[in-house]
């Protein structure tokens, strides 16, 4: 039996979990910040110190579930694979993760937290074969909205950002929205809820592009002018979600026609919005995280820990 645990802090979330190579079975538990009322946003400092409290009380209630012996630990270690990529968030995992691969004398392995998206993605679709081909995989959530040229390696996989978003990321377009409609942060959930009550279905709209990148600051601009007009907060919702679903659509469609019929992979918090992942299921060859896969979670390393483990990495 192998077991790797994984030790992710993010932004906004505190995740560990124990992945078991043999079963393809997964242990999780994971804890949102938090975040007061009103704010947009945490600030690292905060940060550090909500996982630092956090992450003692998840890796026991990790424990309480889960009796073997661990035979790797793995965090993550920056945002992505781009160069000068850092949030003070990640010390956290990378301070208990590093002492407690020390004590118990087992390997250590490291990876970008878009990385552990990706492989979250594969692992909760079924298709972790997709790792020894080439594929597209898109990354959204409320720090990064993103397309990756993904193809394998002699490690697990290296990435190429081929689309971005110009200025606002999705996730913040959602929570901004969100919040001008007194939604609790992060909005996400509570957002697809209010579209979802809406007489309106989700539109495609032309989104500013330049050079392959997309922008989603005009989302914000125009459900503000809805919101001053007196337009109802269902028909708000469904717009924001509409905007969204446009530049990633335009995206995928770009990038398909010039690096051929390749799968698409979906990963990020703002993924798990089923009126979005519908509408996309519909028209590619398209593969997304379960919810508690999207969202930010510690499953995806362990489980590229256990891949380069076997490759005798």
């Amino acid at each position: 039996m192998s077991y790797f645990l994984g030790i992710d802090t993010s932004n906004y979330t505190t995740s560990v979990a124990v992945y078991d190579s043999d079963k393809n079975s997964v242990i999780s538990k994971k804890k949102l910040l938090p975040v007061k009322d009103g704010e947009k946003g945490i600030r690292q400092s905060d940060a550090v110190f909500h996982h630092t409290v956090q992450l003692p009380d998840l890796i026991k209630e990790l424990f309480n579930e889960f009796n073997g012996n661990i035979n790797g630990i793995v965090f993550s270690t920056k945002p992505c694979n781009e160069n000068g990529s850092y949030m003070p968030c990640f010390l956290s995992g990378i301070s208990v993760a590093t002492s407690l691969s020390s004590v118990i004398n087992v390997p250590l392995y490291r990876f970008s937290h878009q990385d552990g998206h990706i492989a979250a993605a594969l692992y909760s679709a079924d298709t972790l074969n997709l790792i020894n081909s080439e594929f597209i995989a898109f990354h959204i959530s409320g720090g990064t909205s993103q397309a990756l040229f993904v193809k394998p390696n002699s490690s697990y996989f290296e990435t190429v950002k081929v689309a971005d978003s110009l200025d606002l990321k999705a996730g913040q377009a959602v929570d901004r929205v969100g919040i001008s409609l007194c939604l609790k942060f992060t909005c996400g959930p509570e957002l697809e809820k209010l579209a979802e009550k809406s007489s309106e279905d989700l539109k495609y709209f032309k989104v500013f592009r330049r050079d392959g990148m997309f922008s989603l600051s005009g989302v914000e601009n125009k459900c503000k002018q809805m919101l001053e007009k007196g337009k109802c907060a269902e028909e708000i919702a469904m717009y924001c979600l509409s905007y969204i679903y446009s530049a990633i659509d335009d995206t995928v469609s770009e990038l398909l026609d010039k690096y051929g019929d390749l799968p698409v992979v979906f990963s990020g918090g703002v993924m798990s919005n089923k009126i979005i992942r519908n509408k996309l299921e519909k028209k590619y060859k398209s593969y997304f995280a379960e919810p508690q896969f999207s969202s930010d979670n510690a499953c995806g390393i362990a489980v590229l820990a256990s891949i380069c483990n076997q490759r005798n990495l």
